[in-house]
């Protein structure tokens, strides 16, 4: 009976709420969501979504940005941080107050054009980044482990996907909140460097711009990796697995939302942000100080990329690197997976959730499976793996934008939203950050072609 009611619970809709008093109730004042409360909620959900944000594309995009363009490049780190905010706490605020993910949303409320077209851009997105993703793990761990990438892309995603499939979210979120932490080496590194201070303050509180195709496909790769496809979808559907772990089973139990659970979303949101953009910033100047110093100023290879580290960690940089980017990829790739499943289940109402077992949601995971071999198979078309880290972020920078703009108009929708539209101080950070992520696409376009 409860798992008709969650099936069922995919369909209904804002038909519903206007006819049940004592939803629109429960919705309007929130009185069917006790506040999360404590710091542990945000160590979880807040660096959950900031270290998958640092994924291997990320690290390597950073990375070639540093040895590419030297300190000049920090300024994007303070930019995008309120940009990561808005984009993770409002996606996390539709997932509160509507009790579903994103693209339930949009099928509930948009024309399937535009429901289908979403879909196919972030499925591309999504493979595309996991399969490089995939392969800057195998790479990483080829510099200390002398075998065959392949066969080590084969092991890998296999470890990955066995642990989406057979472990739970519970196991998951434990495990990632820890390897996230492996990132932190890069502060280390960065400081150990010794970079000049005048040209890091300038770097970072001064920005350059240049209208050139290798500056502009860096920024829209950096922007593309920051606030990533998987992001949006994730986040919404990540409050929504946490209520159903609450025994929240129904939709009509996880609509809603109030001021003091939203403060929280924010706490864990800004936290998880603020970590990843720390990271971010750190991984661009250790490689400026060492890479763009020493005139090394393209990664061809990971122990190319590791060498950032060298400071930190000596002859054991590779070993670092491999531990961090590993680290990372795990806790990233079934993020990438797990939330192209989301999207695809939520497109056909399909039954779906990490909190359902395999049998109980065949083709949810069937579709885990399905991406997760497609994003292995990337990896055996000869394409350099450090260099595909980079185009991935440049595929996500394309996809991003499209993603944005829906967010914003639903989150300004009162019969999505109800009291809980956006605010005028967010609005201004929303619009701001679609307009920002737009322009930067299309000068690429513009550069590249004209």
């Amino acid at each position: 009976m409860e798992q008709d009611l969650e099936v069922q619970s995919v369909y209904e809709g804002p038909e519903r709420r206007q006819h049940d008093p004592e939803l629109a109730r429960r919705m309007l004042k929130g009185l069917n969501k006790p506040v999360k409360h404590g710091v542990f909620r945000s160590l979880g959900l807040g660096l959950i979504t900031g270290a998958a944000d640092d994924d291997p594309s990320a690290i390597g995009t950073y990375a070639a940005a540093g040895a590419t363009l030297g300190p000049s490049f920090l300024w994007t780190a303070p930019i995008t941080f309120p940009m990561m905010f808005a984009v993770v706490y409002l996606s996390g605020k539709l997932g509160q107050v509507a009790g579903k993910g994103l693209f339930a949303v949009i099928r509930e409320h948009y024309p399937r054009w535009l429901l289908y077209g979403s879909l196919i851009g972030v499925l591309i997105g999504n493979i595309i980044e996991a399969g490089a993703d995939l392969g800057g793990m195998a790479a990483a761990l080829n510099v200390i482990v002398p075998v065959p990438i392949g066969w080590i892309v084969v092991g890998v995603t296999l470890t990955i996907l066995g642990l989406q499939i057979w472990g739970s979210y519970t196991l998951i979120r434990s495990v990632f909140r820890w390897l996230a932490l492996a990132l932190l080496a890069y502060v280390g590194s960065a400081l150990l460097a010794k970079p000049e201070l005048w040209p890091v303050l300038k770097g970072t509180f001064v920005p350059h711009i240049y209208f050139t195709k290798e500056f502009l496909s860096m920024l829209v790769a950096v922007i593309g990796t920051t606030l990533s496809a998987y992001l949006y979808t994730w986040q919404s559907n990540q409050d929504v697995e946490e209520d159903i772990s609450m025994g929240r089973r129904r939709l009509t139990d996880r609509i809603g939302t109030t001021k003091e659970e939203l403060r929280h979303t924010a706490r864990d949101v800004g936290f998880g942000m603020f970590f990843s953009n720390l990271v971010m910033y750190f991984i661009i100047l250790s490689t400026a100080a060492t890479l763009f110093h020493l005139g090394k100023t393209d990664i061809n290879t990971a122990a190319d990329a590791a060498q950032a580290l060298r400071p930190f960690a000596g002859n054991a940089a590779g070993l670092l690197f491999a531990i961090g980017v590993i680290g990372v990829g795990f806790l990233a790739v079934p993020v990438m997976t797990i939330g192209a499943a989301y999207d695809l289940s939520q497109t056909f109402g399909w039954k779906h959730g990490l909190h359902a077992k395999p049998k109980e949601a065949k083709k949810f995971y069937i579709a885990i499976t399905v991406f997760t071999f497609l994003a292995m198979g990337l990896n055996f078309f000869g394409i350099n793996p450090m260099k595909a880290l980079v185009w991935a972020g440049i595929v996500q920078g394309f996809s991003t934008p499209f993603l944005m703009l829906l967010v914003m108009l639903i989150t300004n929708n009162r019969k999505i939203m109800g009291p809980w539209v956006n605010s005028r101080a967010m609005n201004i950070l929303g619009w701001a950050t679609t307009v920002a992520i737009f322009a930067a696409a299309v000068g690429l376009v513009i550069v590249t072609w004209f």
